[in-house]
């Protein structure tokens, strides 16, 4: 990891360093910045995500991380002492920073996973659909009338476009919060 300050921070976001600069973040997992001001940190955040093209993950506690989080890709707010100005501006919450490590892991992984199968899920669906359509059509000699009331193709749309979601995201977790906290690489993996 890298840990830079404000001042480094300034010197450092000039044109004539910016690739140096670049070039050691790109060897570093995670960059940690103290005592920069709200526009330095945005302006890094800018920076990696437009030179570099990675995914940024912003995490603040107080009210001069809100242009951070907002400019990153992803942001988490933690809930504390210095108000609810991070949280309100971020995508995630936590009480403690040491919730992160469980928010990326292991509700990240879920969230990914059920991401995936619901893609999938709305292909076979309309796939589906299209497919009996399609068969209908020889069947009326492509009269272009209508296989099914509206009243019913709407509760079929609603019926499994609407349960089934809800069901697989509340229920669907592949593997166990233990397990996924064990194991890191196995957030990589499902990559």
């Amino acid at each position: 990891g890298l840990v830079i300050d404000g001042r480094t921070l300034e010197h450092v976001l000039h044109d004539s360093l910016q690739n140096i600069f670049l070039e050691l973040t790109e060897k570093c997992r995670a960059v940690v910045c103290c005592q920069a001001t709200p526009l330095q940190k945005s302006v890094l955040v800018k920076l990696v995500r437009s030179k570099l093209k990675a995914m940024t993950l912003a995490v603040g506690d107080g009210a001069n991380d809100v242009s951070m989080i907002q400019v990153a890709d992803t942001g988490v707010g933690i809930s504390g002492q210095e108000g609810m100005q991070a949280v309100m501006a971020s995508d995630f919450a936590i009480s403690q920073f040491r919730h992160l490590r469980k928010l990326l892991l292991v509700h990240g992984h879920w969230c990914y996973t059920r991401l995936t199968n619901m893609v999938l899920y709305y292909f076979y669906k309309n796939v589906t659909y299209v497919n009996l359509l399609f068969w209908y059509q020889f069947f009326c000699g492509f009269s272009g009338t209508s296989m099914t009331d509206y009243w019913i193709l709407i509760l079929f749309n609603l019926l499994f476009t609407s349960v089934p979601p809800i069901i697989y995201g509340v229920l669907d977790k592949d593997v166990s919060a233990e397990i996924l906290m064990q194991l890191p690489q196995l957030y990589t993996m499902s990559q």
